[in-house]
């Protein structure tokens, strides 16, 4: 109680490096209504059992009422984690839940240590969640949830330097499964061989109030196949706090 992350926790991204699972997460305190999500930190030498730092929150947007939201860290196309300089490359959607005006924004972070980050710089793009970013010759490639509108959905957009971002024109994976509810969110994708993995949420059922995760493959980043068992993870009706 009084934490920082009292009260919600949400979108880990993690790094390993020297032996070493450094994790931050968007925490926040007090009610819904009044949420500000800041960044947290917590490190562990096995991923399962992790200390929190002790100066959290370790990064905040700076004024009090935009949050840090879905993390995610530059990687290389299979998942590890991808410094460039010497910095971690951070970027994250921030919105104002307080006013409650919906505009989620791009932005960028960088840091040494994983402690001490950079400002939050310029906006990059409007009406992005949860970006999911790996660098392949060159290219900084980006899978991310439009949330200009509902149903969401996911989008692909591609930079030559992580900042200025050019956007596909269309969807490259929608709602058209039984089990998906209302949006889709959360993606992450790795390439493994010469295919493109994506695992991404959806609302499970109408009822809007369970998560599972789905699970697609691609040639190009750009149309994907989805698996016909999906959902392939979902909550577990026997862990009374898988919600």
């Amino acid at each position: 109680a009084g934490a920082f992350d009292d009260m919600h926790l949400f979108a880990p991204c993690v790094a390993y490096e020297n032996n070493t699972f450094s994790l931050w997460y968007s925490g926040s305190r007090g009610t819904v209504e009044d949420r500000v999500f800041n960044l947290g930190m917590a490190t562990s030498t096995d991923s399962i059992n992790f200390s929190k730092h002790s100066d959290n929150p370790v990064y905040t947007f700076g004024d009090g009422k935009h949050s840090i939201l879905t993390p995610t860290l530059l990687r290389t196309p299979d998942g590890a984690v991808l410094r460039e300089n010497g910095r971690f490359r951070m970027w994250f959607a921030s919105t104002d839940f307080i006013t409650n005006d919906g505009l989620h924004i791009l932005h960028e972070s960088t840091s040494k240590d994983g402690r001490s980050w950079s400002p939050p710089g310029e906006a990059l793009l409007e009406n992005l969640y949860a970006p999911t970013i790996i660098k392949e010759n060159g290219r900084y490639k980006m899978w991310y949830i439009d949330v200009a509108a509902d149903p969401w959905y996911v989008r692909y957009a591609e930079s030559g330097d992580g900042l200025m971002w050019e956007v596909l024109t269309e969807p490259v994976l929608q709602l058209d499964q039984n089990w998906e509810a209302g949006r889709l969110f959360y993606p992450t994708v790795l390439k493994y061989h010469d295919q493109y993995l994506m695992w991404y949420g959806s609302y499970y059922g109408p009822e809007k109030q369970r998560t599972a995760l789905g699970f697609a493959v691609s040639k190009d980043g750009l149309r994907w196949t989805k698996h016909p068992d999906n959902p392939v993870f979902e909550p577990d009706p026997s862990r009374e706090w898988e919600s």
